[in-house]
């Protein structure tokens, strides 16, 4: 009797042991997993979070760089992690471009946990500072003359597809240079190995700063506050193009309601404070507040809407 009882219990006991877990959450680090390397968009946004999280939880956020495959190992990782809120993982646009161009090892949607987005940018297409252009026009216009002589260092997913994107629009033809991350990239254009780049403006704007790289066109509705005399690609001679990217905070599926909670209140008031605001318009972003709902909402659309794409444009995955 007594044994039965207690395999009676047992579900209850693991839930209450569960729930107190989550009210003493955080005990011990946070593992912040970036799927690039170090000095991308998701590094910077990444260590800039996990220094506010370790503030505010009283335990170390610790940034773990582990990229390869667009981002799918670092994800597939965290998916497979245990739902303890100990191991989370940033996000970008990019994630929710992975479906049109990969066979994934997880569901996007149901192997995961959206936490919190953190903001959004845009997109730049910039030049080493010795090609022979000045604006989105030129660029076109020396495509058009070379087909297939130039060439544009991206990253997979949102970079790759940002680049189609103004291929398809422009009606040229350059030939796509792909890196593992943004800094090995920034690097070869720089030196003028790759001569053109298409990438978020974020880890960009340092190097345009110090004339390394020229920038031609921001891809998003508006013009970037930080270099407002760059035009936008739309009104530099590609009507209608928009590359915004979006960054956010996953964990792995069925994490405790009251870690991702707490998790998602706090991150939602850093994202609130001045400081954050400044910090993340210096580095070409701005910051975006949402409830998990609409986290999860956005991946679903952006997952629908990049198959669509491209599905139209015959990139990614043989369709």
């Amino acid at each position: 009797m007594a044994f039965a009882a207690a395999i009676a219990l047992g579900p209850g006991i693991a839930q209450a042991q569960r729930a107190d877990a989550a009210k003493a959450y955080p005990t011990k680090p946070i593992r912040i997993v970036v799927p690039f390397t170090p000095g991308g968009s998701n590094d910077i946004l990444g260590r800039f979070i996990g220094e506010k999280l370790t503030k505010r939880l009283g335990q170390p956020s610790v940034i773990e760089n582990r990229a390869g495959a667009d981002g799918i190992i670092g994800s597939e990782f965290v998916a497979r992690a245990a739902p303890d809120g100990y191991t989370l993982l940033l996000v970008s646009t990019t994630f929710a471009m992975n479906p049109a161009l990969h066979q994934l090892p997880y569901d996007p949607l149901k192997s995961f946990t959206p936490i919190s987005l953190i903001g959004s940018g845009a997109n730049l297409i910039a030049t080493t500072p010795t090609l022979p252009v000045n604006s989105i026009k030129e660029l076109i216009a020396l495509a058009k003359r070379k087909p297939g002589q130039l060439h544009y260092a991206a990253t997979g997913g949102f970079n790759q597809f940002g680049g189609e994107l103004f291929k398809s629009m422009s009606g040229i033809d350059m030939r796509h240079v792909p890196y593992k991350g943004s800094a090995p990239a920034i690097v070869d254009v720089m030196a003028g190995h790759v001569e053109v780049i298409i990438n978020a403006l974020m880890p960009l704007l340092p190097h345009v700063r110090s004339a390394k790289l020229k920038p031609l066109g921001v891809g998003a509705a508006r013009r970037a506050a930080v270099i407002p005399d760059v035009p936008t690609i739309a009104e530099a001679g590609v009507p209608g193009y928009d590359g915004s990217v979006w960054w956010g905070i996953l964990g792995p599926a069925q994490m405790p309601d009251a870690i991702v909670t707490r998790l998602n209140s706090e991150i939602r008031a850093i994202l609130r404070e001045p400081a954050t605001a400044k910090r993340l318009a210096s580095e070409a972003a701005e910051a975006v507040i949402a409830s998990q709902d609409d986290f999860r909402a956005l991946i679903a659309a952006d997952i629908a809407k990049w198959l669509k794409v491209a599905k139209a444009a015959g990139i990614g995955r043989e369709w």
